[in-house]
Order: C-alpha cells, then structure tokens, then sequence
C-alpha cells in the first residue's frame, strides 16, 4: 500500500483525496492561525454546494472577525452595521423567498449590540439561519470582555477575571433564544475535531434543509477558541476550551423541530 501511494503524483488533481470546496475564493485565509473560522466557512460552503444552491443564496455578516467573511466566500454577501445582521436578513428573506439567507456572526456582535435584533428576529420566526460564533471574546477589536466571556476568564478590560459581581453574569444566548417560539432548530456545535466538524456540517444541512419548509429561525452556534485573544497557542486554547468553555457551553442539540431537547448529548473528548 505504501508503495501505491509513493508513485502517486500528488500534484494531478485526480490522485488528491480530498480537495476544498469550489465555493471558497482561491486565496489565503487571513484569520489567526488555528482559528475555527475558516473551518466553518469550509464546512458551510461545501453545505451549499452539495446542495446545489450557490446562485440562490445570500449571506450577511456584519462588523468583527465574520465581517471577513466576503473575502472567501463565493456567493452573494451583503455587510450589516454592527449587531444589525439579522434586521438586513429579514428584510432579505421577505424581499426573495425564495432565496437561502444566513448571518454569520460574532458573540460580541450577536450577543452584545445586536441582542434586540437576534431576539426579535427569532421571536418573530424569520425563516433563515444564523450562524453563530462564540469564542467568548472581542476577537477584532483587542481582546475585550464580551457578553459570552466566561466568570473569572480575563480579557484586556477584565485583566483580573470577570467578576460577575460587578461585571454580570455571561449569557448564554443559544438557550436563551431556544426558549422563543419562533426558534425551529436550535443547536450548539464545535470544528476543532474531525467529529464535532462532521457534526456541525451535519447542523448546517439541516438548518438550510429547514428553509425549504418555511420552519423558522435554525440556528446554529459553533464554541470555537481565540487563540490570539486568549494569548494562547491554537493547541493550548482548543484544550483550553475544552476543559472551560464546553462545561459551560454544553454541545448539541437544544431544540428540534419546534421542541426543547430534553437532554442535551454528552461533549465528546475526541
């Protein structure tokens, strides 16, 4: 078998096992090394693909890390102020029904300046997705304290720790809004392994499947690391992560259907 493999020309497309999506733009990611961005813009655009749906499908992403989002992303984007995401989808998804429309968001953006908009929205039932990423922490801006920065985890203002004395306590939006009837699907996901990857794709095909049905809000958060923000290599903040963030933000399902998951699945240590 080896043998097999060493006459292999691994530079004819025909011998490469797994190639990238043709929906990602051909040039280098500029997010943080180790970062799970670029991980769920591959895991979400080779959702599209597979389902055949790239000229009918719009994104908007608004101000922080996913603001980036345009640059690789072959298909429709549209940039929202900070926190208004969701507010521009919906105008989007009632002006073309028949179009597939997601936000790609930040904790900080989604949870922070947009919390009005992310909760009338899926209060409302607007039929699209969100997608949305929680690395407990301003990822652009410098490393600020955002509404999902863990009790006791310091950040450039909460160099000490947050102390939800004084600083509150984090939210945890995904169950919060799963509690909204409008809410279809409602899901908490990782990328740093390759099962909780397939996982999360997995969640993203539903979500959009969901559309086609006119279901409502799905909506999907992905627990991922800042490794720059955290001042940590990308090895330490995954491990990082999971020891601190996942017990506080459990993975998987919390709603589906239309109805609250009793038990949510155990977090795998893959």
């Amino acid at each position: 078998m080896e043998e097999q493999f060493a006459k292999l020309d691994i530079r004819k497309d025909e011998n490469i096992v797994y190639k990238r999506t043709n929906l990602l733009v051909d040039r280098p990611l500029s997010y943080c090394p180790g970062c799970g961005h670029g991980t769920v813009h591959r895991m979400l655009m080779e959702t599209l693909e597979e389902m055949g749906i790239q000229g009918n499908t719009i994104g908007v992403s608004p101000v922080g890390c996913s603001v980036l989002a345009y640059d690789f992303l072959d298909i429709d984007m549209l940039g929202a102020a900070h926190g208004r995401a969701p507010a521009l989808a919906t105008a989007i998804k009632r002006m073309w029904p028949d179009h597939f429309v997601f936000t790609y968001q930040g904790d900080g953006d989604l949870a922070a300046i947009g919390t009005a908009e992310t909760i009338h929205a899926c209060n409302r039932g607007e039929n699209f997705t969100m997608i949305f990423i929680n690395n407990g922490i301003y990822g652009m801006t410098g490393g600020q304290m955002a509404p999902t920065t863990l009790p006791n985890m310091r950040s450039s203002t909460s160099p000490y720790g947050r102390d939800v004395a004084i600083m509150g306590h984090p939210l945890k939006m995904t169950e919060l809004i799963a509690q909204l009837p409008g809410t279809y699907y409602v899901t908490r996901q990782a990328v740093h392994t390759p099962s909780h990857v397939r996982k999360t794709k997995k969640a993203l095909r539903k979500a959009f499947e969901n559309q086609k049905n006119n279901t409502g809000i799905s909506f999907v958060e992905v627990v991922s690391n800042c490794n720059s923000g955290w001042k940590m290599t990308p090895v330490q903040s995954n491990k990082w992560m999971e020891e601190n963030m996942f017990p506080f933000f459990p993975l998987g399902d919390i709603k589906v259907d239309g109805k609250l998951v009793e038990k949510k699945e155990a977090v795998a240590k893959e």
